[in-house]
């Protein structure tokens, strides 16, 4: 079964990987899809909105003769994250009481 990850989801999962290192759209991409069937056309807006809100920045470093496009989390990203991972909590553990007992906790 899979579940579809909603904007909001899918920006914390983005930012969760880019919390860890630096790194480019094709890393990203293989690892949300790890997780989920995700397309690089479906990554690389969100990429754009995260930055345009000011929650990624991004440069570009010589690889092989070309430029790889990487991104960085600033710190409103990080604090997105923070956000995203503390709403999360909340809405897994009511998720989790109706699946594995019928009925939400709130």
């Amino acid at each position: 079964m899979t579940f579809q990850l909603g904007g909001a989801l899918l920006d914390g999962c983005v930012l969760a990987i880019l919390s860890e290192e630096d790194t480019y759209g094709y890393v990203l991409t293989q690892n949300l899809m790890k997780a989920t069937n995700i397309s690089e056309s479906t990554l690389y807006p969100v990429l754009r909105r995260l930055q345009k809100e000011k929650c990624l920045e991004i440069y570009d470093k010589p690889y092989q003769g070309r430029n790889r496009r990487y991104y960085h989390m600033t710190s409103e990203g990080r604090e997105r994250l923070k956000t995203t991972r503390r709403e999360w909590g909340i809405y897994k553990e009511n998720i989790d009481s109706i699946i594995e007992g019928g009925a939400c906790n709130e």
